[in-house]
C-alpha cells in the first residue's frame, strides 16, 4: 500500500521523465514522451494492470505515431489522495468514482485546469459489510459504530450512503450516517471487519475484498449499493484535465484505446485477467480459480461505457455539494467517449 506521503517521495526519486509528466516531452514532437496512471487498490482496477501487463498504452500509441511514449503506473490508497496527484501535477491519469469526477468537474469547469472524465473503467457494485450482528439495516446503525470509505463524504461510497440515508429518512437527513464514517485504504478496512480488532466495525467495500469478509464469520452485508441506485452503476472513472487532452490528443487516444482493448480481454479471458491481477497484486488470499470466479461476476461488468452518471449528479446538486448540474454525461466526458452509450 502507497500513501500520499510515500507517493510523493517515490516521485521523487524517480527520474525526471515521469517526476514531471506534464512537462516532459520528446525532442522530436509536440506530445508528452512520459505519462502517470495512478489507480487504488481492488479488482477495479484490473483494466490498468492489464494494459500495464500488455504494454497496450505504449502499442497504441506506437500505432498513433507516438512512439516514445513511457507510461508509469502508480497505487495510492485512498480517492483524496489521488485528485491531490492530479491537481498537483504528479499524474495525467487516475481512476476514481464518479462522485470525484463530478466535484472535480463542478470546481474547474470553464477553467483551464477542468477536469473531465476520459472514460469509465468498469461498473461494480459496492457492499456494506459488518460485523455487528444487531445491525441488520442501516436504520441499526448508532454512534458507537465505524463505517470505513476510501474517503468520507467524497468518495463513491460515501456518496451512495448518502442516497441511502436519504431514501430512509429523508432528503434533509442525507448525512445523518456521515459521522458514523472513517477513511481507511480499502485492504486495511477489510483486515479491521475480519479480525474484529479495532474499532471499524463496518467497511462500504468493493471486489475482491468483500469477498473475503462474507465468507469470514460473523460478518453480513447490510446494503449494496446497486439497490439503492436501482441497478449498474460505474465504480471508476479514468479522470484527467481538458488542458492535457487538448495538448496530447495522441496519448490520450493511446491510453483510451488501451483501455478499451483490456476490457475486451477481461471479458474474453477472466483466467487470465486473474492471473494477472494475482501476479500485480502479490494477492495471496484468492488462488486463480476463485479470482476467475469474482472478475466473471454478472455483477461487474468490464465496460469504458459510463453509467448513472447523472444520477450521481443529480443527488450531488440537490443536496447542494455540486453547484451546477451539467445538461448530459457528456459534460463530464472527454469526446473520445461521447459515441458510447453512457448515461
Amino acid at each position: 500500500m502507497i500513501h500520499r506521503r510515500d507517493f510523493c517521495k517515490a516521485l521523487a526519486a524517480t527520474p525526471a521523465v515521469l517526476a514531471t509528466p506534464a512537462l516532459r516531452r520528446s525532442a522530436f514532437a509536440d506530445e508528452a514522451s512520459s505519462i502517470v496512471l495512478v489507480s487504488q487498490h481492488g479488482l477495479p482496477y484490473l483494466p490498468l494492470m492489464v494494459m500495464d501487463e500488455f504494454k497496450l498504452v505504449e502499442k497504441h500509441a506506437q500505432k498513433l505515431g507516438v512512439a516514445w511514449l513511457k507510461p508509469g503506473y502508480r497505487t495510492l490508497g485512498g480517492t483524496q489522495s489521488l485528485i491531490d496527484a492530479l491537481l498537483s501535477g504528479q499524474m495525467n491519469f487516475g481512476v476514481t468514482g464518479v462522485p470525484g469526477l463530478n466535484t472535480l468537474w463542478d470546481k474547474t469547469a470553464g477553467t483551464p485546469n477542468e477536469v473531465r472524465a476520459l472514460s469509465a473503467v468498469q461498473s461494480m457494485p459496492f457492499m456494506l459489510v459488518t460485523n455487528r450482528e444487531a445491525v441488520k439495516t442501516i436504520k441499526d446503525f448508532n454512534e458507537h459504530d465505524k463505517i470505513a470509505l476510501p474517503a468520507v463524504k467524497v468518495s463513491s461510497q460515501a456518496i451512495c450512503l448518502q442516497m441511502a440515508a436519504a431514501k430512509e429518512w429523508g432528503q434533509d437527513q442525507y448525512a445523518k450516517l456521515d459521522p458514523l464514517t472513517i477513511t481507511r485504504p480499502h485492504p486495511d478496512a477489510a483486515t479491521s471487519v475480519m479480525s474484529k480488532a479495532t474499532e471499524i466495525n463496518s467497511h462500504y467495500s468493493v471486489v475482491p475484498y468483500y469477498y473475503y469478509e462474507l465468507a469470514t464469520p460473523g460478518v453480513h452485508n447490510v446494503l449494496k449499493s446497486y439497490d439503492t441506485l436501482g441497478g449498474p452503476a460505474t465504480n471508476g472513472v479514468m479522470i484527467m484535465s481538458k488542458k492535457f487532452r487538448d495538448a496530447n490528443p495522441k496519448v490520450t487516444g493511446a491510453v483510451y484505446a488501451a483501455l478499451t482493448e483490456a476490457e475486451e480481454f477481461i471479458n474474453k479471458n477472466p483466467g487470465d485477467a486473474a492471473q494477472i491481477y494475482i501476479k500485480t497484486t502479490n494477492e495471496k488470499r484468492g488462488g486463480p480459480a476463485e479470482m476467475t470466479r469474482f472478475i466473471a461476476d454478472p455483477d461487474n461488468i468490464w465496460t469504458t461505457a459510463p453509467q448513472q452518471t447523472m444520477t450521481f449528479a443529480n443527488f450531488m446538486h440537490k443536496v447542494g455539494t455540486m453547484k451546477r448540474v451539467p445538461a448530459s454525461w457528456k459534460d463530464l466526458y472527454m469526446p473520445e467517449s461521447h459515441e458510447l452509450k453512457g448515461s
